[in-house]
């Protein structure tokens, strides 16, 4: 981990502890008397090791790779945020993560482009990539810093690289090659549901995506053995990052797709991060559905606020349009597995309501054990009419069930 020295000292003291705050009262400040003490930026390899070791200590406290990356993203800017990937890749270089790591934070490695090895000098050659003057790049050193040193602990979902077992192979779950076909199509097909100009269009996209959804969980569940109890080692979790603005509102999109599929979900409030508890093809669909439905409500969202002119120009009116929407759509989520799975019994010949109970119950289960303290909540707020039943609209229109009469 390299030698650790009184630079090294004085820099944890003065990234980490936040003292500094007090007495200038202003990242600038601080950081143009860092540029003065080093222009070359972390010419010692000082700053990159409070960094990493604040790294570490984030993973000890529950977070994952993408879990970092997203409030650094929403408290600081892009740049340290890129900093903070080029510290990840270091880490997870020095940990093994490509061969010792559980699956999903490999996953997130992968999509963070955090697995390629980089310059062990990390923030040096951050510095030289972004070409930016010392002052600015000390000030991104002392963002990425404020928001490591504010991650609260959350809950472990997956063991920190403390725990993994070098003398243990890990056991990736690998698609068959007709799972990944599938998913490739629902993505095609959601993409162009998401980039279309034409209503009509998205909804037949939407629908088809959603239909092979349903449909491909209910085949799993035959597929996994019929009436037999589900092994709760195949419940697996996942997280969802939310961003601002009506964070809560597209948690409420997020919880009616989820419920929809039978995957149990609770978030951190001031984080904009859920967790998801549910088996491995209702975590896709949720994932998937979720992402192309928020890039679609914010389409039909526009259209509402033109239609409804002054009267839209209002956050209570957007938040009501996202509640109204997303409530709408988890009713009609919910008809579209109901009948797929009627479907699927009818052409089976089975009778597929206790493995989906039994199935339910081993998600309930695994939840209750990770999330003990969990209470439910309803938001009581009043919210705005006209936005409630535009959204409502706009998910009628939307329809992700097949094209069928609406529901009454």
């Amino acid at each position: 981990m390299g030698t650790t020295t009184a630079d090294d000292a004085w820099l944890r003291e003065l990234l980490l502890s936040g003292d500094w705050l007090s007495e200038l009262r202003d990242a600038d400040q601080m950081a143009a008397v860092l540029a003065a003490r080093d222009p070359a930026v972390d010419h010692s390899g000082g700053a990159t090791r409070v960094l990493l070791s604040a790294v570490a200590e984030a993973w000890e406290r529950g977070w994952q790779p993408a879990d970092v990356v997203h409030p650094v993203r929403r408290q600081a800017a892009s740049r340290p945020a890129r900093l903070a990937v080029a510290l990840i890749a270091e880490d997870a270089r020095r940990s093994d993560a490509a061969s010792r790591a559980p699956g999903v934070w490999v996953d997130q490695l992968r999509e963070l482009d955090a697995l390629s090895p980089g310059d062990r000098a990390v923030v040096a050659a951050w510095h030289r990539a972004e070409g930016r003057p010392a002052v600015e790049a000390w000030r991104g050193v002392l963002l990425l810093a404020t928001a490591l040193r504010s991650l609260a602990r959350i809950d472990h979902l997956v063991p920190p690289p403390s725990r993994w077992d070098a003398a243990a192979p890990r056991a990736d779950a690998v698609p068959a090659a007709d799972d990944a076909r599938l998913l490739r199509r629902i993505r095609g097909l959601l993409a162009k549901a998401e980039s279309t100009e034409f209503p009509e269009e998205a909804e037949a996209l939407t629908a088809k995506a959603a239909e092979l959804m349903a449909r491909h969980s209910v085949d799993a569940v035959l597929l996994a053995g019929g009436g037999t109890t589900p092994d709760r080692a195949a419940v697996g979790t996942r997280r969802v990052h939310v961003d601002a603005p009506y964070v809560r509102a597209k948690m409420q999109l997020l919880g009616a797709v989820a419920d929809a599929n039978g995957v149990r979900l609770v978030w951190y409030r001031s984080l904009g991060i859920a967790n998801l508890v549910g088996v491995p093809a209702d975590l896709d669909a949720v994932e998937l559905l979720f992402t192309s439905l928020l890039l679609q409500v914010s389409q039909a969202l526009a259209a509402a606020e033109r239609a409804a002119g002054r009267r839209s120009a209002s956050r209570s009116f957007r938040r009501a349009f996202l509640l109204g929407y997303a409530i709408r759509i988890g009713e009609r989520l919910q008809s579209a597995r109901e009948r797929a799975t009627a479907t699927a019994a009818a052409e089976r010949g089975v009778d597929l309501l206790p493995v989906l109970r039994s199935r339910q119950e081993a998600v309930d289960d695994v939840f209750a054990e990770l999330f003990p303290r969990v209470r439910g909540s309803r938001g009581k707020s009043p919210v705005d009419p006209t936005g409630w039943h535009a959204g409502r609209a706009a998910a009628e229109r939307a329809d992700v069930g097949s094209r069928r009469e609406p529901l009454r």
